[in-house]
């Protein structure tokens, strides 16, 4: 039996994304963004209302980091999630969190946070409210590479939000093996 709940927001993994930007004094901003995805090759696209202090910075420095949340530091994310940078000019700073300078764009890296895509700013439509950005680096801790040097999904532990139960999940435990496992059938 299967029951109808309307329109909702329900597609899975839903990526708990965190922006950075630098404000106009050059200190750190960061929001968090649960309506992005990779849309090319080396382009992200995240729905970011023009509203957010986040907005205005990018357009003024054409560039943003775009960081994956992790379960080590999800209330310091939360906290840039439900505190508006319009309202607490140093919310950053009150996360906890720290900042190093991007070698690639005019935006911060978050260094507790160990997966960051690098990014130009491509265009922002503001009836839609669709960011997109043109990646130009992916910057990654040691700590999350395997043995190979390649990024180990299992070691950076990405955290997904769950639109539905309004919670924070981790994913970590591969189930299957891409382009492989349904050749099994045929």
């Amino acid at each position: 039996m299967r029951k109808d709940l309307g329109v909702k927001a329900y597609l899975y993994p839903q990526p708990t994304l965190v922006i950075a930007t630098y404000n106009e004094d050059g200190s750190t901003n960061a929001m968090v963004a649960a309506w992005g995805s990779i849309s090319d090759t080396n382009q992200v696209a995240i729905y970011v209302a023009h509203s957010h202090k986040t907005m205005p910075n990018i357009l003024a420095r054409k560039a943003f980091t775009v960081s994956m949340a992790t379960a080590k530091n999800i209330k310091a994310i939360d906290y840039l999630g439900v505190t508006l940078g319009n309202k607490v000019a140093d919310k950053f700073a009150h996360s906890g969190l720290t900042s190093v300078k991007s070698a690639h764009v005019d935006a911060p890296l978050i260094a507790e946070l160990p997966l960051a895509l690098e990014c130009k700013l491509v265009s922002y439509d503001e009836d839609s409210e669709l960011l997109l950005g043109e990646i130009v680096n992916v910057s990654v801790d040691d700590s999350v590479l395997d043995e190979s040097g390649k990024l180990s999904v299992e070691k950076l532990a990405p955290v997904c939000y769950d639109s539905a139960g309004h919670g924070y999940y981790v994913m970590e435990r591969r189930v299957g093996n891409a382009f492989s496992d349904g050749k099994l059938l045929g």
